[in-house]
């Protein structure tokens, strides 16, 4: 059960893929890079309680949850099967990673983060669920 239950007006991965608009797939990444969109949350919770500006902005530069929308060719492969034995990370997952991990972009105009296929800490079902 995530720890702080947001008021979503729309779902949150739908409100990422309207944001990016058209175009994002042609962002193409090299080995095994990943690009997840960052999950901001939104200002209020379920129970009525409204986040500042402050903490969502903190969001932008702290946020340990992303949405994979791209990856590159070798993302997650891995011939001795060590590394990513089990895992079977794809597109439109929520993860969970390190925000200094990453590097910090924007793509049409959503903030994103590039990270190493191994910087990737987990998956998660719902992006409240981590803080």
């Amino acid at each position: 059960m995530p720890h702080m239950i947001m008021d979503h007006q729309k779902d949150p991965k739908q409100a990422i893929f309207d944001a990016l608009g058209s175009g994002y797939t042609d962002f193409k990444l090299f080995n095994n890079q990943v690009l997840c969109a960052v999950y901001v949350r939104p200002q209020k919770t379920k129970s009525g309680i409204f986040l500042t500006d402050v903490t969502t902005s903190e969001d932008k530069i702290q946020g340990k949850v992303g949405l994979v929308i791209n990856m590159g060719p070798m993302a997650f492969v891995d011939d001795s099967n060590s590394w990513f034995k089990d895992v079977d990370i794809k597109l439109e997952d929520w993860v969970v990673f390190k925000p200094s991990d990453g590097w910090s972009i924007t793509v049409n105009g959503v903030l994103c983060r590039i990270l190493d296929d191994t910087n990737v800490r987990g998956t998660i079902p719902h992006p409240d669920m981590v803080w």
